[in-house]
């Protein structure tokens, strides 16, 4: 492919280049396709790297490339096109444009009304320590294995830790919704002083805040093995549980460490997690 502007530096606190990031998505590629490819995406571009302007897209264009597809998909507003790719190509159209980020839903293009996946985001009031915040994805995999799920984690390369469940396609939207967030009001009513389950920010001081509702209709969360539009170039790594303990940060792997860890696993941390036909528990 031809990119444009390759010597640009994008990042922060780092000298990775727009090369250097359509070199890593093409090494990752066998990674990060099978989270990507087939979901409606929304994106976050830098033009001028993440230290300018950076903006999120989530409808198709021309502009972007013929590797990336349009879905219309219905909307409050009406039917609009969104966007997604099939492959690696998809993918480098897309850094051409500028993109670092990479959001996909929790759903397919062949059954977007049926999520397959759920997100829970551990975000760290002020105060928050990382080992708090272990405790918590820790707290939070107990409590999802008692309603019969099993769940993944991963490094978020931001502030915190996702928690993600991979179901069977089968439940809506507004069902997947009201599952997560009866989850994260039990946790923050069983420990109100550790954990919050509403956006307020007066409320969060201390705190991890339990964000469920990136699991609606058109919410998405970031990717693992996406980079963040983040000083040092950080990336969202998935981590076998088992590892967690070992993580000094949420960002503690940049693009060139996940390069290489991605080259050298011999087995998938998230190993199984296709396979695993779950299912929500009867509401009481």
């Amino acid at each position: 492919m031809r990119l444009t502007s390759a010597d640009r530096v994008m990042f922060e606190g780092a000298t990775y280049t727009k090369q250097d990031v359509a070199d890593y998505y093409r090494g990752v590629a066998d990674r990060l396709l099978p989270e990507l490819a087939g979901r409606p995406l929304s994106l976050l571009r830098c033009p001028d790297g993440a230290c300018g302007e950076c903006f999120f897209q989530k409808h198709h264009a021309d502009s972007l490339g013929g590797h990336v597809h349009a879905i219309a998909l219905r909307q409050k507003s009406g039917i609009e096109p969104y966007l997604y790719v099939d492959d690696i190509g998809g993918v480098l159209d897309l850094v051409q444009m500028n993109t670092l980020e990479f959001h996909p839903w929790g759903s397919r293009t062949d059954a977007p009304e049926r999520p397959d996946r759920l997100v829970f985001d551990l975000d760290p009031g002020k105060g928050v320590r990382w080992p708090d915040i272990v405790a918590a994805a820790r707290d939070m995999r107990r409590t999802l294995k008692r309603a019969g799920l099993e769940s993944f984690v991963r490094l978020s390369g931001g502030k915190g830790l996702h928690v993600v469940v991979p179901i069977a396609p089968g439940p809506s939207w507004d069902e997947a919704r009201g599952f997560c967030e009866g989850v994260a009001q039990a946790m923050a009513e069983r420990a109100p002083e550790r954990y919050v389950a509403t956006m307020s920010k007066a409320r969060r001081g201390g705190k991890v805040f339990i964000d469920w509702l990136r699991n609606a209709r058109g919410q998405t969360s970031v990717a693992s093995w996406s980079l963040r539009a983040r000083r040092g170039a950080p990336v969202a790594v998935p981590i076998r549980w088992e590892q967690l303990g070992k993580m000094a940060r949420p960002d503690a792997v940049d693009l060139a460490a996940a390069g290489r860890r991605a080259a050298r696993l011999r087995k998938d941390p998230w190993d199984g997690f296709d396979a695993l036909a779950q299912t929500l528990p009867a509401r009481e």
